[in-house]
């Protein structure tokens, strides 16, 4: 007899979830890339929080689209 094999294996989608789209890259990007360009025009803290607030938009715009 073989022996039974988990419902619960480790693929992901076993367990009936749908698949999610990372936005999360969006803010990571948008961080990194605002201290950037802000530090070049002199305001690093200021291009941080900008980018920043465009990586939540994206990621937000992400969410949204996959509800």
């Amino acid at each position: 007899m073989e022996p039974e094999t988990s419902k619960h294996a480790s693929n992901p989608s076993s367990d009936g979830s749908e698949n999610r789209s990372g936005g999360g890259v969006f803010i990571a990007i948008g961080a990194i890339a605002g201290v950037f360009v802000g530090g070049y025009m002199g305001q690093p803290s200021a291009g941080l929080l900008v980018g920043l607030a465009l990586g939540v938009i994206a990621a937000l715009a992400i969410w949204w689209r996959g509800r």
